[in-house]
């Protein structure tokens, strides 16, 4: 596949799209509406990691983001007709209910719009990426893994606290911060 030439960023707007998904179709920015989102990609339906990572999220949803006000929704290059056997799929193997939406991506225009597919990895099938996008639509983080290292979702969610905590108050947060600890008060330097 032909790469797009574009780069996103933190601080970009996240691209809009509208696309099919096994809770029916998505028109992005009209889903996100006022939350915070996370969307993340999966290199292909009913692989070990992904299946691993889905469950996780499914387990987690209501109790960590939800309470954060934050809406998940996974891609995969995939259709949603195979999305629909992979969600029974994982709910047995992961003994959990996948509540969020997976989209579909057989013609990659999402995977492509978000600059999931990477040269090198031998297929078109996206990396792990995740982008946190706070509701303004504006990107506020991406993280890459490749394909054989699966997420670390405390970490996605210490960085969704990290962004809401700042966000509100004016402050930083230090290395390996969570959510109780103490913060730092941002100084302007001069030179």
């Amino acid at each position: 596949q032909a790469q797009t030439g574009t780069t996103l960023k933190a601080g970009d707007t996240a691209p809009d799209f509208t696309q099919d998904s096994t809770q029916g179709k998505i028109h992005f920015h009209d889903w996100i509406g006022n939350s915070w989102a996370v969307l993340f990609s999966h290199p292909a339906d009913f692989t070990p990691v992904c299946t691993t990572e889905l469950g996780y999220v499914a387990r987690v949803n209501e109790s960590e983001f939800a309470k954060r006000g934050v809406k998940v929704i996974a891609v995969s290059v995939d259709p949603v007709s195979a999305h629909n056997e992979w969600v029974k799929d994982i709910n047995e193997t992961q003994k959990t209910k996948v509540n969020y939406p997976i989209l579909g991506d057989a013609d990659r225009k999402v995977s492509e719009l978000y600059d999931m597919l990477h040269p090198g990895e031998g297929d078109s099938s996206p990396v792990r990426s995740v982008f946190i996008i706070d509701p303004k639509k504006k990107i506020r983080t991406i993280i890459t893994y490749p394909k054989s290292t699966g997420r670390n979702f405390d970490e996605i969610l210490r960085v969704i606290d990290s962004l809401q905590l700042t966000d509100g108050y004016g402050v930083a947060t230090p290395a390996n911060w969570k959510n109780g600890e103490d913060v730092v008060i941002p100084l302007s330097v001069t030179h």
